[in-house]
């Protein structure tokens, strides 16, 4: 495995990711940078992103998220999820209690398959499985509109990803290799933003920490602009000018693994306002 350096200035820490740092500890030492750094902020707060960090785009989204303007969205979701398949059963039928509190557990490692299953990919294997047309993967009016609700069952559920054996612990750290590693014209990785940057404007917008970035997907974008999260990892890298890979890629799936322990710990909450 390869060792990956992050240059933790304004904690005046440095976060060796060596071959014998596991992903616990590579948590730990995420969680206790933010801590020093924005020692304001609550642990459970981290799931409000960058509004954690705005008080005015916090009290801008508690506002709106009175009354969603999206609610018709998440309703149309909720549809989707309760319609019977042909065979009489529904999307219920292929997940624990029912679907509920069950997305936190998600991405894992499928030692059978050899490689991260994410919520989206359990959702398509139920449709296969019940003789339906899988949903593309990145589709917002399929996917995404049933995972806009999907994921609200789950809410207030602890983010609890597992890395358990030497394959998943390779996932991991091909996403965290993703995630550190500087891509494109502007020669930017993740943590550029969203470790190093955290909290700072970029015009005028503050950079999100990407501690509790994998808790509230999808978002939506001013008004009914759905976003899930490997479509925001699209736009990131396009962005920072490189090439972007697929939604639903081993590269992509991956680097959601990596971001979701990193989360691990904190409560879920779709589907959610971002400006």
């Amino acid at each position: 495995m390869k060792k990956i350096a992050l240059a933790l200035l304004s904690a005046g820490l440095l976060v060796s990711a060596v071959a014998h740092a596991g992903p616990e500890d590579d948590r730990k030492q995420l969680v206790n940078y933010f801590k020093v750094k924005h020692g304001t902020i609550k642990f459970d707060d981290y799931v409000h992103g960058a509004l954690a960090m705005d008080k005015d785009a916090k009290s801008q989204y508690d506002s709106i998220m009175e009354f969603p303007p999206f609610e018709g969205v998440v309703d149309a979701g909720k549809e989707m999820w309760e319609k019977p398949f042909k065979n009489g059963k529904t999307f219920a039928s292929c997940f624990p209690n029912g679907g509920k509190n069950v997305a936190g557990n998600y991405p894992y490692f499928d030692d059978k398959l050899g490689k991260v299953v994410t919520f989206e990919m359990a959702i398509n294997q139920c449709l296969k499985d019940n003789g339906e047309q899988e949903f593309k993967y990145g589709d917002v009016n399929t996917m995404g509109i049933l995972t806009a609700y999907a994921r609200t069952l789950s809410d207030g559920m602890r983010m609890n990803v597992k890395v358990s054996g030497p394959a998943a612990l390779v996932a991991y750290e091909a996403g965290k290799d993703h995630f550190f590693r500087r891509r494109g014209q502007l020669n930017f990785s993740c943590a550029s933003c969203h470790v190093d940057n955290a909290g700072n404007r970029i015009r005028s917008e503050v950079l999100s920490p990407s501690l509790g970035q994998a808790t509230h997907w999808p978002v939506f974008r001013g008004g009914e602009n759905l976003v899930t999260i490997q479509s925001r990892f699209v736009g990131c890298n396009k962005q920072v000018r490189a090439v972007p890979f697929a939604v639903g890629s081993e590269e992509y799936n991956n680097l959601e693994y990596y971001l979701s322990y990193m989360s691990n710990g904190l409560p879920m909450k779709a589907s959610v306002f971002r400006k």
